[in-house]
């Protein structure tokens, strides 16, 4: 196995430079917003933005890491502190609010959750994933019904934080309209 090099330090903060460039312009334009900005913003030249990421789907996924980091250690919390169905429902509330942030962000992932090749959807594996291990303890617990699939109940919490994007739901209108929509699953 090979071990990636570290980067340069002009590499490192060309890199940093364009993410935080990227989380400013997505923020104020959504994810489809223009990557001619974003290098713009960044300080650097198309080449240095394309040379670390080759895609919008790659420059998305670095960006948006860090939310998957804390979504993921959310969802460990959640298992120790709640009951396995309190739990499901709490994490699918959490997920779809903050997948909300950037206009089209939704609409992003939705594609990407098909489509193997994509850096999105290595990013959102990590999420359907730990959505399967709290729907089977929920199953498990008799809290769910039994023909629910982590894919299923994943492209579900897409589908809501679009939904909560396009109606501009507050965080209290985005957990109703999410806990209303998971009843569904719930046994």
């Amino acid at each position: 196995m090979v071990k990636a090099r570290p980067l340069r330090a002009d590499a490192q903060r060309n890199r940093s430079a364009i993410l935080a460039a990227a989380r400013e312009v997505f923020e104020a334009d959504g994810v489809f917003a223009s990557l001619d900005a974003i290098a713009l913003r960044a300080g650097v030249g198309n080449a240095t933005l394309y040379r670390n990421f080759p895609t919008r789907d790659d420059l998305l996924a670095a960006v948006i890491e860090g939310f998957f980091v804390q979504a993921l250690k959310d969802a460990e919390e959640l298992s120790r502190t709640l009951a396995p169905g309190h739990a499901l429902v709490e994490w699918l509330v959490r997920v779809a609010w903050g997948l909300r942030i950037w206009h089209d962000l939704p609409t992003c992932l939705a594609t990407a959750h098909d489509d193997d090749a994509s850096p999105l959807h290595s990013a959102n594996a990590p999420l359907v994933d730990r959505t399967g291990v709290l729907l089977d303890a929920a199953k498990a617990a008799g809290d769910v019904l039994g023909d629910v699939t982590a894919d299923q109940v994943f492209e579900l919490v897409l589908l809501l934080s679009w939904g909560i994007d396009r109606f501009g739901d507050d965080e209290a209108a985005a957990r109703r309209r999410v806990t209303m929509a998971v009843t569904g699953i719930l046994a």
